[in-house]
Formats: C-alpha cells, sequence, structure tokens
C-alpha cells in the first residue's frame, strides 16, 4: 500500500465529515434534536481531528536534522493521541452535557422527518468514507482479525479513520432510534437519552484510540514478523554463532529503527566481521524496506565491536 493511497483515507474521511456535520447543523437547529445537535458535534469535532491527522502526515515526512537525527516521523502519533483526546474531551464531553441538558428539560421535536432524512443522508457520507477506510485497512492487514489487526497496526492514519467512521456509523443509527422513539411515543427523553448514549461511544473509542497511539508514541517494537525476519537473516550466516537481540522501536509507520547483538565465531577476524555487517545490513534493506536505521553490535571473543547505521535523508 502505498503512502499517497493511505493519505487519501484520512481526505475521503475530511470530506464525508464536513458535509455530514453541515446538513447535521441545519437539522438541529430546525428540529431542535439534541441527538442531532450531539451528532453534529461530533462530527465537527471529526473533521478537525482528520485536519489534525493530516497535519501531523505533514510535519511527519520532514527530514532528519541535527535536532532530530531520527526524522520526526512520531509527529503522525503524538497528534493522532492529540485527536483521541479531542474525540473524549469534546465530542464526547459535549453529547454528555447536551443530553443531559436535554434530559433535565426535555424539547419536543418540531419536524421528525427532517431528521430522518438528514440521518439518511449522514450515513450515506459516512459509510461511503468507511468503506475507504475498510479496504485500505484490509488490505494492508489481510489474514487477521479486525481487533488484531488494530493492535498490530503501526498507522494511525488507518486505524484512526476505520474507528471513527465506525463509531460515527453507530452514533447515526442512536440518533435515529431516538428520534423514532421521540416520533412513536411523543416522549422527548427519548431523544436526550440517544445523546447520553452517543457520548458514551465516543468515549469508548476514544479510549481504544488513545492506548494504541500511547503505545507508539512511547516506543512499541516493530511488527513480530518483521523482528522474526532479521533473526532469521542473521543466523543464518555461518560466521555467527548466536543472535543476542534483536531490538525495534516504531519511529513512524514505515520507519523502524533496529539495534542487533550477535556472537561472532571465535577465530572471525576484524576483516570478516565487517564484511559480515555489511552483507547483512543490504540484506535487511532489501527484505524490510520499513528499517531505516540498522546498529549491528557484533561480538566474538575478542569483543570485536562494530556498527553499522543508516544515513538515509541526512
Amino acid at each position: 500500500m502505498t503512502r499517497s493511497s493511505r493519505n487519501l483515507v484520512v481526505y475521503a474521511a475530511l470530506a464525508g465529515n464536513l458535509l455530514v456535520a453541515v446538513t447535521k447543523f441545519v437539522a438541529s437547529a430546525i428540529t431542535g434534536s439534541a441527538g442531532m445537535f450531539s451528532e453534529a458535534v461530533h462530527s465537527v469535532v471529526d473533521t478537525g481531528n482528520e485536519a489534525l491527522l493530516l497535519y501531523g502526515i505533514h510535519r511527519a515526512a520532514r527530514p532528519a536534522s541535527p535536532r532530530f537525527p531520527f526524522g520526526q516521523a512520531r509527529e503522525l502519533y503524538f497528534w493522532s493521541f492529540v485527536v483521541a483526546i479531542l474525540i473524549f474531551g469534546v465530542g464526547s464531553g459535549l453529547a454528555f452535557y447536551e443530553g443531559a441538558a436535554s434530559l433535565a428539560e426535555p424539547r419536543q421535536l418540531e419536524d421528525p422527518l427532517v431528521s430522518y432524512v438528514v440521518l439518511g443522508l449522514a450515513a450515506c457520507f459516512e459509510a461511503a468514507s468507511w468503506t475507504i477506510a475498510y479496504r485500505e485497512f484490509r488490505r494492508s492487514h489481510a489474514g487477521r482479525g479486525f481487533w488484531r489487526a488494530i493492535e498490530r497496526s503501526k498507522d494511525p492514519r488507518l486505524f484512526l479513520v476505520l474507528l471513527e467512521d465506525s463509531a460515527a456509523l453507530v452514533g447515526l443509527a442512536i440518533a435515529f432510534a431516538g428520534v423514532l422513539a421521540d416520533d412513536l411515543t411523543g416522549d422527548a427523553r427519548a431523544d436526550a437519552i440517544a445523546s447520553l448514549a452517543i457520548g458514551a461511544v465516543l468515549a469508548a473509542v476514544a479510549a481504544v484510540l488513545a492506548r494504541e497511539c500511547k503505545g507508539l508514541l512511547v516506543g512499541e517494537s516493530a511488527d513480530p514478523e518483521i523482528v522474526a525476519g532479521v533473526r532469521r537473516i542473521a543466523a543464518a550466516d555461518p560466521r555467527i554463532v548466536r543472535v543476542n537481540d534483536a531490538l525495534t522501536m516504531q519511529l513512524g509507520p514505515e520507519d523502524i529503527l533496529l539495534n542487533l547483538s550477535v556472537d561472532f565465531v571465535d577465530d572471525a577476524t576484524a576483516g570478516e566481521v565487517e564484511a559480515c555487517i555489511g552483507a547483512m545490513d543490504r540484506r535487511i534493506r532489501a527484505e524490510h524496506g520499513t528499517i531505516r536505521h540498522i546498529f549491528i553490535e557484533a561480538e566474538s571473543v575478542g569483543r570485536v565491536g562494530a556498527s553499522s547505521s543508516d544515513q538515509l535523508g541526512r
């Protein structure tokens, strides 16, 4: 999957949420629906989130510098974490507030038909955005279960938009149920309860996003399959008797740092060690293109040391 196709997911979500936000605010103003207002705020928050995510993508692409020798790819993880906080603090908080206020002073819907039309249109916009995000996500994590794929994913551009859109579709269903119950029973509390339920959904999604983004921000290791592949490459060389550590850190979706420690045969010369490290470096880069920074610590009985470091982008 190319970087541009992943960015397309974010642009699609931004356009969809902007259209949805406008239609929901119009419906909320006409009908006075608390659930619709919560959904409108939710869409505004989502639109802002996509804008922040695009800003993070732009910042993460900046090259390495003396101040940031490994680049700034983690900017994407930082802004993704900010998005999770905003979903909880703004989206969920306002939904709870509006629901509680409407529950204290119930307001009868003025024109439920408008709400039905707007919710239908919003569902179409959100479904289109969700479909794009889901296809890209499954293409990137083929063969894995949904939640397992989210836990293993190193790219918040995909799982953040997918979870946001999923929460939006669930929220639309709840808002529709609230409007329908209000319309059929005449009990305005149903709409207020729908707003509270939407707040709960947003809080749950925010908690999942915060958990995943926090791990990436703190410094998760690379995918275990990549680590195992590196160990296989090192162990395949007859001059290496043991692979000690293969420590990795995910700096960005396509940027991994590797620190590899290996033991050489006792009679290995400095020249042989250097040649072996060079060959290992080239093979690791050829098979795992996302490993951008490689440091290899070579040891033998004589404690011969050498290292290889990636200077890409410096």
